[in-house]
C-alpha cells in the first residue's frame, strides 16, 4: 500500500486545513497509508547546526523519505505559504550529509499535490507559490486537480469547514494513479 505524508501548514489543532486533511484521509481509507508530519519542533534552518542534523530534522527527513507522496494542506498567509512550511521545505531540500550532492535530499524522487482552505482567493496564491517552489526543487506534481476552498464569514465564525468533497476525491484519485 502506498504511503502518503500529509503536511498541514497550520499549527492550530482545529484549523480549516487540518479539517480538509481529515476529509482527504477518509477518501484514501483502505487505498493508501496516511500519516501526518509533525514538524512543530524543528529549529529554524541554520547552516551552523546543519551537520550533524538535529534529531528533529532527522525525524522529519525519515518520515519524508519513507513516504511515496507528499500532500500539502496549507493556509495562505499574505499571498504565500506560512514561514513554518518554508522552513520545513528548506530543511528537507538540503543534502542529507556533509559533502553529499544537493540532489541527495529527503525530497528526492517525491511527488506532491496541494490543497488549500483560505479566504477569498481560495488559496490560489499559496498553491501557485508552493507548486513553483517544489517544482524548482525537483519534486514532481502528481495531479492536475487542486482543491481550493474559499472560506466565507460563516466558516470564520463557526470554525467549521464546509466543503464539497468531489474535487478532493478527484485529486486523491489522481494522486494514487500517479503512484
Amino acid at each position: 500500500m502506498k504511503k502518503i505524508l500529509f503536511i498541514v501548514g497550520s499549527a492550530r489543532k482545529g484549523s480549516f486545513n487540518r479539517q480538509l486533511a481529515g476529509q482527504a484521509e477518509k477518501l484514501l481509507e483502505g487505498r493508501a497509508e496516511v500519516s501526518y508530519l509533525d514538524y512543530s519542533s524543528i529549529p529554524l534552518m541554520d547552516q551552523d547546526i546543519e551537520y550533524p542534523a538535529p534529531s528533529e530534522i532527522e525525524r522529519v527527513r525519515k518520515a519524508c523519505i519513507e513516504a511515496d507522496a507528499l500532500w500539502f494542506f496549507t493556509p495562505e498567509y499574505n499571498h504565500s505559504y506560512p514561514g513554518a512550511v518554508k522552513n520545513l521545505i528548506d530543511w528537507l531540500s538540503r543534502p542529507l550529509y556533509k559533502g553529499a550532492p544537493r540532489s541527495e535530499n529527503a525530497l528526492a524522487g517525491k511527488v506532491f499535490t496541494v490543497s488549500t482552505a483560505a479566504g477569498g482567493s481560495g488559496g490560489s496564491f499559496v498553491r501557485e507559490k508552493l507548486i513553483e517552489l517544489l517544482s524548482f526543487l525537483g519534486v514532481k506534481e502528481a495531479t492536475q486537480t487542486y482543491t481550493g476552498i474559499m472560506l466565507d464569514r460563516e466558516a470564520f465564525t463557526t470554525g467549521i469547514l464546509k466543503a464539497d468533497t468531489e474535487k478532493l476525491k478527484k485529486q486523491a484519485d489522481e494522486l494514487l494513479e500517479a503512484l
